[in-house]
């Protein structure tokens, strides 16, 4: 029998879920940053990995539990609308080209999730597709356009 913590949670699955939770927190608020812009990002993979505690019981059913919850929080930030009481943070990464974030911005969003994946963070095409539920033939699709849109928005030959 396993011991029981006195906020009644089960010792052995906090440790299975702390196991979880180093593994998978990284590459999904990589990947949700990517997405969103790093501060919803952040608060993306914070409320989907609230769900993944409170849901840790079924995350062994899931098949790809790290596509499930970059789609939780999507979905997570989708559905608030507020009205922010100052004005919003722009894009403030370290790039090497100033006009970098701005041509970022101008991407689909597929485009910029698999550039700034695949060449930000070193993630496969394969990684990328598995996240986004795409074939790798369409991620390869979406960042060779990226990149040809990247160029010509950075006026950068080759």
């Amino acid at each position: 029998m396993r011991a029981v913590q006195a906020s009644g949670v089960d010792a052995g699955a906090a440790v299975g879920f702390e196991q979880f939770f180093r593994a998978v927190e990284p590459r999904l608020r990589r990947a949700l940053s990517a997405s969103l812009g790093p501060e919803l990002g952040r608060e993306a993979a914070a409320a989907a990995l609230a769900w993944a505690w409170e849901h840790r019981d079924r995350l062994g059913e899931l098949s790809y539990p790290l596509g499930y919850l970059y789609r939780v929080g999507r979905s997570s930030v989708r559905r608030r609308r507020f009205r922010p009481l100052h004005a919003p943070v722009e894009w403030r990464e370290p790039w090497v080209e100033p006009g970098l974030s701005s041509a970022l911005r101008e991407l689909s969003e597929h485009q910029r999730v698999a550039v700034v994946l695949i060449h930000g963070y070193q993630w496969t095409q394969s990684e990328v597709a598995e996240l986004l539920d795409v074939s790798t033939s369409t991620v390869q699709t979406h960042l060779e356009r990226a990149l040809s849109r990247l160029r010509w928005h950075l006026e950068a030959n080759q």
